[in-house]
């Protein structure tokens, strides 16, 4: 009897640590600090200019992904934020909150000069990195928020965006979305138009990164196609595992790997876990019901739509739906690292864009060393690690970054 109880404790142990995510080693934080750890998407910018959101902020309370104490505890050196326009609530200014969004994260590095950086090249990265500060990019997360205008595509460069999501969830004008493609009421165009291939080109030759996370099959294929750079997926992950438009085929990842890109796997628990993702799926219409009614109370009222309203919305529907265990996220890298290559994979977190729907033990930007303990439990070497932690977007990264001198220094 005593050994049955002494095994049964153990057991359970092991269930909890297994669904929190491994315990940190020494040896795992050593490693984690040693690394300049990159994620290529957060959304705290919403909360930056919607919530008045104070990234330097000790708020034991605060239920955030992201905060300079957290990015510290979990030594995450370099976060690209998201800077995503609600294609609904922005009809005709996308460029404006665009601009707005910007302006957010500039206003935080400056509130925080001894903690934060704003950077825009992989030598800004490595200089915040030894200064012990965070540095702080920016991707537009959606190509709508260009308007169809190459001059402001070049303005948002000159203003420190250094990736574009060419589309979001929504098909813009020029790119396909994975979001509409079954939608029969939106005009496709089979992938990129001619000017689709003309902003990548231009991108290439800006020294911004082509990300094609949110397009559609198409799209995807196109992109590659034209591209003169390496290519990243900031926040996607592994279809063979999960049946979500959003997540990508072995084929794609192959494709990434031969173009010398890099996938930035997504925390989002229903991109990681298919039985998350039915239950996610079941409660859909109900959830966007609610989300509609208050949407439209406000627009009755004459008032702005209030994301951070949303968000709590979501949230709590998010609750009715277990978390899967840490080991998902794991699965996901380890997948793509088998498939593409250790070299083309890496993390694109979705912080502050996935509200309470990670996986178990992902808390914030804190629980990052967890994947490095996690990466050593499965056999992965130092150096494999650091690759995954930031050494692969830093070397496409580098990568873009010489393409774009070269086509600038022999123009057509």
């Amino acid at each position: 009897m005593l050994l049955f109880l002494f095994l049964s404790v153990v057991f359970a142990a092991a269930q909890s640590a297994d669904s929190s995510g491994p315990q940190v080693s020494d040896k795992a934080r050593a490693l984690q600090e040693s690394a300049i750890v990159v994620d290529t998407h957060a959304d705290t910018p919403q909360r930056f200019l919607d919530e008045g959101f104070d990234i330097g902020s000790t708020d034991p309370n605060d239920v955030g992904h992201l905060s300079l104490d957290k990015a510290r505890r979990g030594n995450l050196g370099a976060e690209f934020f998201s800077i995503w326009v609600d294609p609904e609530t922005n009809q005709g200014h996308f460029a404006q909150h665009t601009f707005d969004l910007i302006d957010s994260v500039y206003e935080q590095a400056a509130h925080h000069p001894d903690r934060m950086m704003m950077a825009f090249s992989v030598a800004d990265i490595e200089r915040a990195h030894r200064e012990h500060k965070l540095a702080a990019l920016m991707g537009i997360e959606g190509g709508h928020s260009i308007e169809n205008d190459m001059h402001l595509l070049r303005d948002y460069y000159r203003l420190g965006v250094r990736y574009m999501t060419l589309s979001w969830s929504n098909t813009n004008e020029w790119a396909d979305s994975s979001g509409d493609i079954d939608d029969p009421k939106i005009q496709h165009h089979n992938g990129l138009t001619d000017f689709g291939k003309q902003v990548v080109l231009e991108m290439n030759r800006l020294g911004m990164m082509v990300d094609i996370s949110h397009v559609a099959d198409k799209t995807f294929w196109d992109a590659i196609a034209v591209s003169k750079a390496p290519v990243i997926a900031s926040h996607s992950s592994a279809r063979a595992l999960v049946d979500a438009p959003r997540n990508m085929t072995d084929d794609m990842l192959r494709a990434v790997a031969k173009n010398g890109g890099v996938v930035q796997v997504n925390f989002y628990s229903g991109f990681l876990d298919q039985d998350y993702r039915n239950k996610m799926l079941g409660q859909e219409k109900e959830q966007s019901a609610a989300i509609k009614q208050y949407v439209d109370s406000l627009k009755a009222q004459g008032k702005p739509v209030n994301y951070i309203e949303v968000n709590r919305i979501e949230r709590e529907w998010m609750a009715k739906i277990p978390r899967p265990a840490f080991k998902v996220l794991i699965d996901h890298i380890d997948h793509i690292a088998k498939v593409a290559g250790v070299e083309h994979v890496g993390l694109g977190s979705d912080f502050d864009g996935v509200s309470g729907a990670t996986p178990q033990g992902m808390d914030s930007a804190a629980d990052l060393p967890k994947i490095t303990q996690a990466l050593l439990d499965r056999g992965y070497s130092a150096d494999d690690i650091k690759k995954i932690l930031g050494g692969n977007l830093l070397r496409v990264f580098r990568q873009v970054e010489s393409v774009s001198r070269e086509m600038q220094a022999h123009p057509n």
